[in-house]
This record gives C-alpha cells, structure tokens and sequence, in this order.
C-alpha cells in the first residue's frame, strides 16, 4: 500500500495570472507554453517579466484585452496570462525526500476538504513561507491547483509539493507507519498549541471552516489543537488558522 502512495502523480491543466506569479512561475522553471501580455498594459511595467522569458525562452504575444478577459479565472490578472501545458501534482514520497535533503524532520499540511481555492492558495502560501516539506490535498472534494489558486498563493505553488491523493484515510496511515504525528486544528482540541509538543515528525490536519476535519480523520489524529480566541469570534478563516498553526510549529522548532 504505502508504495502505491508514494507514486500517485496526476496534472491539471491551468493557467497562472498576475505579474508576480507569471514571474516566480519562470524563475522556478514551470513549463510554460506561452505568455499573453494585454495590450494596454505598460511596457516597462513587465519588462523584467519580458526579459525572464526571453532568457527562458518562453514566447510572449501582445493581446487585445478581451483575450485576457476570456481566459481570466482570477479577475486579478493584471493584464497577464501565462498558458501552461500542466500543473503536475507531487509524489507523497517527495515530501519525505525533501525533508531528508534539509535534515529536519518531515512537516506536512493536509487540506481536509478545502473547497474554495483561495483559501487552498493561501494555505500553500503559508506553507511555503514556514518551510513546511508540502501539501496533502484530496482528489474529491476539494479545490485543485487551478488559476486561483496559483495566483493566490503568490507562486508559492511552484516551490512547494502538493499531493492529491484518493483516500486521506489511508494516506495518514502511511504516515503513521513513516513516524509522523497527527495533529488536527480545531476549536474542540484538549489542548491550546501552545501547550502541545509539535517539534517532531508532523502532519497538521487542517478541516474547512463550515465543517472543519472530517470525523473520520479526527479520529485517526493523535491530537487535536486550538487556537485561544479571546474576542467574541469564535473561529478564524481556515487559511489564517493554518498559518498559526504552522508557525507555531516553526516558533518550537527553532528553540529546540
């Protein structure tokens, strides 16, 4: 079993909006089969971008902007569109050769259900800025790494692994089995982060706001953790819980 989740690989095919995204997505070397830059858009305003693509050798076509519009799926295109081939979703065994590669030990985010791709984007925005080695996502319900999801995560997709897997359930028993530790966020956790031991080998299982982890999963965690909420707000936007959670992981990690 855990040989066959180590090789789940599938693509999307998608399209990556905005300047700093196009840019980050050719600076890490995303195949990209050509950019579509509007017509009313300055030149000097995406010359660097311009540049990058001449030395990747990525064609670069001026358009009306009604061809940007057509294609857009963000509304935040900034009149640039770049048309790739795939977005190709890790391998689980990935992560793990990641985390060998920097020595520490193995810091995932798994997505239960998060269905608007924002928030998915951010989340991986998050998870790339705290070092985490990737990103565990569903193959059904849940957003996949289409345009915005790309864009919001501000390129942060083109640098950190996300895996799509069939069974969530049966993936975090591979991890189990590869010494990882689950620790579910939700407001019903026994203990704040702030008081739970998060420096080993971790997997952090974030739900989605209206429903938060699946019971199945909940029960598959080692530990659930919350966050204190001291204001009348009972919960945050799942992204931003996300984040938290994984800095905090960050914060105990360094003063080990």
């Amino acid at each position: 079993m855990q040989k066959n989740y180590e090789k789940r690989e599938t693509t999307e095919k998608m399209t990556i909006e905005g300047r700093n995204s196009v840019f980050e997505a050719l600076a890490a070397g995303r195949p990209i089969d050509k950019i579509w830059i509007s017509e009313t858009v300055r030149p000097g305003g995406v010359k660097k971008l311009m540049d990058l693509a001449k030395e990747k050798q990525v064609p670069v076509q001026f358009v009306k902007p009604q061809k940007i519009n057509s294609v857009s799926q963000t509304e935040a295109s900034q009149g640039v569109v770049a048309v790739c081939g795939a977005v190709q979703y890790a391998a689980l065994e990935d992560l793990f050769l990641k985390a060998e590669k920097k020595q520490t030990p193995p810091f995932f985010i798994i997505a239960d259900e998060i269905t608007d791709p924002h928030n998915l984007g951010a989340i991986i925005r998050s998870a790339n800025a705290a070092g985490a080695d990737g990103v565990i996502v569903p193959k059904n319900r849940s957003a996949g790494l289409d345009a915005v999801a790309a864009k919001t995560s501000a390129g942060a997709v083109h640098y950190t692994p996300v895996v799509r897997v069939t069974n969530l359930s049966q993936t975090i028993d591979v991890l189990k089995e590869r010494g990882l530790w689950l620790a579910g966020a939700d407001m019903s956790g026994e203990k704040s982060l702030f008081e739970s031991d998060l420096t080993g080998p971790i997997a952090l299982v974030v739900g989605s706001e209206g429903k938060g982890i699946s019971r199945l999963l909940r029960e598959k965690c080692d530990f659930m953790v919350k966050i204190p909420m001291l204001g009348e707000i009972e919960s945050l936007n799942a992204s931003v819980a996300a984040a938290i959670m994984m800095y905090e992981i960050v914060r105990q990690r360094q003063q080990r």
